[in-house]
């Protein structure tokens, strides 16, 4: 698969990230799901009115997801794969690392995945624990995590966009 070396997931809102990635978890589906394919999904579950409203144009859709899928239709096209608009994002726990690492009043740069993973390996994980940011199990599962980001993302990616707030 060729990635666009824009990361085009950082234009879709986290609810439209995860509804898309949804879809593209689905283990019953029969092919990777496309944005044509995501907007049958969200029109399917829409009531007859607002998808005649749709249709129309008859309704202010500046909010909704429908609007927010249709505008990548137009730019990206139909058959675009759902999966380049899903949001990556940390767990919970390596969400609190990667903001612990972004805090250090001793760091000059903004800190990349491959920094965060190299506090890992220096104990963070463990010190967070201490401190009682993290719990004990949390702390496991923290480097497998950070090397999978960094599988797919690259070193040198910015820790920052991977921070979940919710």
């Amino acid at each position: 698969m060729i990635r666009n070396p824009l990361d085009i997931s950082t234009l879709v809102s986290p609810r439209l990230s995860a509804l898309l990635e949804k879809l593209v978890n689905d283990p019953n589906a029969d092919e990777p799901p496309t944005l044509a394919t995501a907007r049958d999904f969200l029109m399917g579950l829409l009531p007859p009115s607002f998808t005649e409203a749709e249709r129309l144009h008859h309704f202010d859709v500046s909010e909704s997801l429908l609007d927010e899928l249709n505008t990548l239709i137009e730019e990206y096209g139909p058959d675009a794969p759902a999966a380049d608009f899903v949001r990556a994002t940390a767990s919970e726990a390596l969400s609190r690392v990667i903001e612990t690492v972004i805090n250090d009043e001793n760091r000059e740069s903004p800190p990349t995945l491959e920094t965060v993973r190299e506090a890992i390996v220096d104990g963070i994980g463990a010190r967070l624990v201490g401190e009682g940011v993290l719990d004990e199990d949390e702390d496991e599962g923290l480097l497998e995590e950070i090397d999978g980001l960094i599988d797919e993302y690259g070193p040198d990616a910015l820790a920052e966009n991977f921070v979940r707030y919710e």
